[in-house]
This record gives structure tokens, C-alpha cells and sequence, in this order.
């Protein structure tokens, strides 16, 4: 009791003020980080890739050359971005097939996917074919993650506190690349030769390895089974998750709304075949609105900069002054210390009060001011090989850590929170999967452009500075007028945000699902 009432004092929003403790129970909070390791596979790979590329045993035996070389950065960025590549295949494949396996089960063969490629990688001895390989082959696993993952929780969670569950996805991914941010440091120091670097690149397989063996003992989402008309699956695993009687009124009425926005889904639109959804997206003006939203709002999440330097950071590092690789990798691990404690902040105090809205809107104005900043320096009074680092220098680095907390506290996990709770329960995994899918691919061009650009855009690369930073003002417009607050909405009502007619609670035939009031248990519900 005494975590509910922390969580009282934390979340500010009507919902929580109105529903009941009971659902706030440890169950939701297991599923959500159950299903979370598979952002943190994303986080660890980051993480880790970005230090291996610039351990000197990994350039000898990969045969990078002179890494200050444009050849060189071109051969660094293939590497890094076919996990993009990997991913963005993998997002539009976990369409079809969380709707054809669930969302569980989706998540369960996406980590044997991961698990596949990072065993390609450790294993690839020096030979870039095999590391390519291995490298798309996770991003399967990790693009398909990407999709289901804030489904899955959105799905199972509370409203009151669905910001923060589902916010989890981007607290997972820091600290994956914290984790893996320091196991490179910690092999620097004390591993020699191709350990330095087969260590990092196995190790990254245990977040897989975790959500494969979390996801077999966590429930399917029992909005997913009333789609599928397994309606009394569907009651018993909510009745689980919330932990409150059959009579209960909140439990009821959870239940009819998600009964009543699927009943009127299919009055509306009829079955749910590929061509039926594709139609109800892009021809109904309320649902081409919300996914033309989560579209976008990808675009923006990536044009930030921030998993460019995520990925590059012991590089941009290097060009702000911290000289030589141990010092560079260090200041990364600061870096992705930062970010998790950002990130634990936000889904703490900002996703579920503040709300979604006003975190962009601050993200988008720190996260600009920041890059600006760096920019200036960089071409102003840039850093000199061999000197030390000026006090304007050291502002410069702040500034790394300080755009990463903005980040964290806006357009990181804010954008995964909106595009999985926006849309209608029907298109909800092609919305989410679009989304997915734009994020991967702007993904991928961000880290393939970034070495070029820190290569060719100035010296040091201040240019790519400005870029990103003018960026985020175009991204601080774009909500102001755009996106719409969506804290303590449930997900049925989310509609009414868009324009639709509220979704009436009706009293619906006996033939076409189980009266709400009738919760009892089946068989085959023995789950967590």
C-alpha cells in the first residue's frame, strides 16, 4: 500500500484520483518490464557498437583504416546502420504477425531473432560479412520488439499510470546503452586483443534472453483477445491485472468500453481484413489525422540527433576535445547515466502530470538551445589537437549531457507513449508498426549520414550542430499546434481527442460476446 500512495503523490491526473488503488498492482508494472527488454536490446546494441567501432583492435581486424578518413567513417556507418536496416524490416513484418500471434507470442520469436544475430556477431572473427548478417538479423528481432512492445503495454496498462508503463519502453533503452556503455569501458581497461570487443558484442544478448524467458510466464492482452472474440480469456486476464472482484464497477466498466469501441468499429467498418484497415486508416479523416501524427512524430524523434549520439558518442567526444579512447568512453558512460536518470524522472513526475503535450513542447526548446550552442562553439573557438579543453569547451560537453536530459524528458519516451495510445483498437498494431517502421528508417539515415556529416559539414563538424537544432525548432511548432494531451484518457475515449462521437456504453447481444457482468474463470488462464 505504501507504493500506491507514493504513486498517488507522484501522478497527477483525474484518473488516478477516481479509480481504484487495487489495479495499481505488481502485475502491470511485471508485464511492462517483462515485455521492456526488448527496447533494452535496442539500448545495449547502441550502446555497445558505438565503442566497438573505435577500440583499435576492432579497426585491425575489421580493416577500417584510418577512421578520420571519409572511407573510413562511410565503412563505420555501414556497420552501425544495417541494425537499422534489420530493424525497419523487422517493425513492418510485427504488423501482420501480432495480430496473427499475438502480442506474447510475437515478442517471444522476435527474442530468438535477437538472440540469432548477436551470436552471428561475437562470432564474425573479423570478417564483416557474417557481422552484417548477424547485425540485420537482430534488428528483426529488435524492429518487431519495437512494434509490439508499447502495444503490449499500452494495452494491459491502467490509464492513470499508462504514460508511465508504457514510457518504460524508453527507460529500457537507456539503460541498455548505459549497461553497455561501461561494459566497453570496463573491457578497454582490463581485456586484451579481439576480447576487447567479442565481450561487449556477446553480452548484448541478455536482454533478449530476458524478455524470452519473462514473456512465457506474462499473459496475452486481453484487448487483443476480445478482438480475436475470446472474450472470456479476455475477462479473466483483466480481472487478474486488476485485481478486483467480478462485480466490481470499474471492472465492468473497462470491459463493456472495450466490447462497445470493438462493436462499433465493425458496425462501422466491417470485418478486419489487410485492404478493410488500410481503408479505415486513410479514409476515415479522424484516423488518418492520428497516424499521420504518430508518422511524423517519428520523423521529429530521430531528427533530434539523439541516437546518432547515442551511437557516435565517443567520437563526438573526441571532437569536443576529450582526447584518447578510454577518456571518451568514459564520458559516455556519463553520458548514459544522465539519460537514465532523465528518463526516470520524466516517467516519474512529467508523463502521467505534466503531460505528453508540455514535455515536447520543453524537450523540443532545451534539446535546440543545447545543440545551438555546441554548434557556435565548435565553429567559433573550436577545440585544437593537443591543447587543453577552454571553459567555453566545457560548456560544450555540459551541454552533451544537458541535451540529453531534455530528451529524455520530452520527445524520447513521450513519442512511443502517444503513437501506441492514439489510435482505435483495430489499427492500433498498423499504427504503431508505421510508426515503428518511420522511426527505423529515419533511424538508419540519421546514423548512415552522421560520420559524413561530423566529416564533411565544417570543421569538426558544426555544421551538423545547426542542423539538428534548427530541427527542434520546427519540432516545438509542430506540437504547439498539432498534438493534443492525451494524460489519464482512457484508450476507447481517445477517439473523442480527433473529432469522433464518444463511445456510447450499450448492452450487447448475448451472441456476439459475454455480458460484462459474467467474468468468471476459464480454463488455461494459469498466467502471471
Amino acid at each position: 500500500m505504501s507504493g500506491i500512495r507514493l504513486l498517488k503523490k507522484i501522478v497527477k491526473n483525474d484518473a488516478m484520483k477516481t479509480d481504484p488503488k487495487e489495479i495499481y498492482g505488481w502485475r502491470v508494472f511485471l508485464l511492462a518490464c517483462s515485455a521492456c527488454f526488448g527496447a533494452a536490446s535496442f539500448g545495449w546494441d547502441s550502446g555497445v557498437i558505438g565503442g566497438v567501432i573505435k577500440l583499435d583492435t576492432f579497426i585491425v581486424d575489421y580493416k577500417l583504416g584510418d577512421t578520420s578518413t571519409v572511407a573510413s567513417a562511410n565503412l563505420q556507418a555501414n556497420i552501425v546502420s544495417v541494425l537499422q536496416a534489420g530493424c525497419f524490416v523487422g517493425a513492418l513484418a510485427a504488423y501482420p504477425l501480432a495480430d496473427l500471434w499475438g502480442r506474447k507470442w510475437c515478442l517471444v520469436y522476435a527474442s530468438l531473432f535477437t538472440l540469432a544475430g548477436v551470436v552471428l556477431q561475437a562470432a564474425a572473427s573479423g570478417h564483416l560479412e557474417p557481422l552484417y548478417i548477424g547485425r540485420f538479423v537482430a534488428g528483426l528481432g529488435v524492429g518487431a520488439s519495437s512494434v509490439v512492445n508499447p502495444i503490449y503495454v499500452s494495452e494491459n496498462s491502467p490509464r492513470a499510470i499508462r504514460g508511465l508503463l508504457t514510457g518504460m519502453y524508453q527507460l529500457f533503452i537507456v539503460t541498455g546503452s548505459l549497461i553497455a556503455f561501461w561494459i566497453n569501458f570496463g573491457a578497454q581497461l582490463h581485456l586484451k586483443g579481439a576480447t576487447k570487443y567479442i565481450v561487449p558484442l556477446s553480452v548484448q544478448g541478455l536482454p533478449a534472453l530476458f524478455l524470452f524467458s519473462l514473456m512465457l510466464i506474462c499473459n496475452e492482452s486481453p484487448r487483443y483477445l476480445a478482438r480475436k472474440d475470446r472474450w472470456e480469456e479476455a475477462k479473466v486476464v483483466l480481472r487478474r491485472l486488476r485485481q478486483l472482484p467480478d462485480d466490481h464497477p470499474y471492472l465492468q466498466e473497462e470491459f463493456q468500453e472495450i466490447a462497445d469501441q470493438l462493436e462499433q468499429e465493425r458496425q462501422l467498418m466491417g470485418d478486419a481484413t489487410f485492404w478493410s484497415l488500410q481503408k479505415e486508416m486513410w479514409l476515415v479523416k479522424t484516423n488518418r489525422h492520428r497516424a499521420i501524427l504518430s508518422i511524423v512524430l517519428m520523423v521529429f524523434q530521430q531528427l533530434t540527433g539523439t541516437n546518432a549520439i547515442n551511437v557516435y558518442a565517443p567520437t563526438i567526444f573526441t571532437n569536443l576535445g576529450i582526447m584518447g579512447t578510454t577518456n571518451s568512453l568514459l564520458g559516455t558512460g556519463v553520458y548514459g547515466i544522465v539519460k537514465v536518470v532523465s528518463c526516470a524522472i520524466f516517467l516519474l513526475f512529467m508523463a502521467d502530470s505534466l503531460g505528453r503535450r508540455r514535455s515536447l513542447l520543453i524537450s523540443a526548446i532545451g534539446q535546440s538551445f543545447c545543440m545551438f550552442y555546441i554548434g557556435i562553439y565548435v565553429r567559433v573557438a573550436p577545440p585544437q589537437d593537443g591543447q587543453p579543453v577552454p571553459v567555453a569547451g566545457y560548456f560544450a560537453l555540459a551541454f552533451i549531457f544537458v541535451f540529453a536530459a531534455f530528451f529524455q524528458f520530452g520527445w524520447g519516451p513521450a513519442c512511443w507513449i502517444l503513437v501506441s495510445e492514439i489510435p482505435t483498437a483495430r489499427l492500433r498494431p498498423l499504427n504503431v508498426a508505421l510508426a515503428a517502421a518511420t522511426q527505423w528508417l529515419f533511424n538508419f539515415v540519421v546514423s548512415r549520414t552522421l560520420p559524413v556529416m561530423l566529416a564533411t559539414l565544417g570543421y569538426k563538424g558544426y555544421g551538423t550542430y545547426f542542423i539538428y537544432g534548427s530541427f527542434g525548432v520546427i519540432m516545438l511548432a509542430f506540437v504547439w499546434f498539432f498534438i493534443p494531451e492525451t494524460k489519464g484518457v482512457s484508450l476507447e475515449h481517445m477517439g473523442e481527442l480527433f473529432g469522433e462521437e464518444p463511445v456510447e456504453t450499450k448492452t450487447v447481444s448475448e451472441d456476439s460476446k459475454p455480458a460484462a457482468t459474467e467474468i468468471s474463470e476459464t480454463h488455461g488462464s494459469q498466467r502471471v
